[in-house]
């Protein structure tokens, strides 16, 4: 059983976004330019589920416990470089919005920033900045609606939840928030993704 958007792209539009997403993704391999798919997730103590399997006298289980949250925000390439952020409070347009100017002034090539259709990441506040990032060789490009598929960013967050996360990290908030600073801290360096050709 798996979760899945409540409706689906209009066929015209994800076409066209299809194909312009794949020129860019052969852009970034031949090296011209740079490449990343952002989104936001969270942590939070009551914990990840996944599938498993266990012995008859064995009891796997993660600790439920209604408490803090650590809401990520992260923007991640096919070579597994990863550019994140994360708060104890709300991500809002304008903490998006930093993340991306903090970016702008990093950037060695031209960069583009896939996103999805959030309010946070097509507000006032981000098309006001637009023009400067565009001079600085910052883009953004929005997915279709309903295509979380497209965005390789929804992959770390379940990477990290289902695999790199352990159930005994989720004992106390700290515990499972120093572990996910480690995990996101340790992207391409110790942690790979493997993603699928587009």
């Amino acid at each position: 059983m798996r979760l899945r958007p409540k409706s689906k792209p209009n066929a015209e539009l994800y076409q066209v976004r299809y194909e312009a997403l794949s020129l860019l993704e052969e852009q970034s391999q031949a090296g011209v330019i740079d490449l990343f798919y952002g989104d936001e997730s969270s942590v939070s103590e009551e914990g990840y589920v996944p599938y498993g399997w266990q012995f008859k006298d064995e009891s796997v289980h993660i600790e439920v416990a209604k408490g803090q949250r650590l809401n990520c925000f992260g923007m991640i390439s096919r070579q597994n470089q990863l550019h994140y952020a994360t708060t104890n409070g709300s991500i809002t347009s304008a903490f998006v919005v930093n993340q991306l100017e903090e970016l702008s002034w990093r950037l060695s090539k031209p960069t583009v920033i896939v996103l999805d259709n959030a309010r946070i990441h097509t507000s006032d506040k981000v098309r006001q900045r637009l023009g400067d990032w565009h001079q600085r060789g910052l883009y953004l490009f929005y997915l279709p609606p309903y295509s979380p598929h497209l965005n390789l960013a929804e992959r770390l967050w379940k990477e990290l939840k289902a695999r790199w996360l352990r159930p005994e990290d989720y004992q106390t908030s700290n515990t499972l928030f120093y572990a996910v600073w480690l995990a996101l801290a340790a992207v391409g360096q110790e942690l790979f993704i493997r993603f699928s050709d587009f």
